[in-house]
């Protein structure tokens, strides 16, 4: 099979594993967090060849649970307020807290951040229920991790 063909059917198997294709994900944490891929790369713990390869699709998955429980939580961190603003202490520690972590992934749990609670209480008092479910609605089929988040934030569970 042709490289180029490679790629697009590893993409189009990100997008059905993982909501999107891992190249957008990781951008926008690279983004949000200011930071350069090889950075990123160390604190998720993958290498920055394997970060760079599962990003343009040469790659179709991350092997390694831990990796990817780490990008979820650092993408769930997006949303804590003064990180969303991008104060340099918040960064910071955000990076600081995902690279320590040593979540734990099995069937029955996904992992999460302490701080969800902290973005659940944020989301909760800056919208309503209502607006919260229609939300998660809207962004259900391209952000799904996004759209679980406000789901929860809107159920007050």
């Amino acid at each position: 099979m042709e490289d180029h063909k490679i790629v697009q059917r590893n993409i189009a198997l990100q997008r059905e594993w993982y909501g999107e294709p891992l190249g957008d994900r990781v951008r926008r944490l690279v983004v949000a967090f200011n930071v350069s891929q090889a950075y990123l790369a160390e604190v998720l713990g993958i290498s920055a060849p394997m970060l760079s390869q599962v990003m343009s699709g040469r790659r179709a998955k991350i092997g390694n649970p831990v990796v990817l429980a780490r990008m979820i939580m650092l993408e769930r961190k997006c949303l804590i307020p003064e990180v969303a603003a991008g104060r340099k202490e918040a960064l910071e520690a955000a990076l600081e807290d995902v690279r320590d972590s040593r979540p734990t992934v099995g069937r029955d749990n996904i992992p999460v951040a302490a701080d969800d609670r902290l973005a659940l209480a944020a989301l909760r008092d800056i919208a309503e229920d209502e607006d919260l479910a229609e939300a998660a609605k809207r962004l259900d089929e391209d952000f799904p991790a996004i759209a679980d988040l406000l789901r929860r934030a809107g159920s007050r569970g």
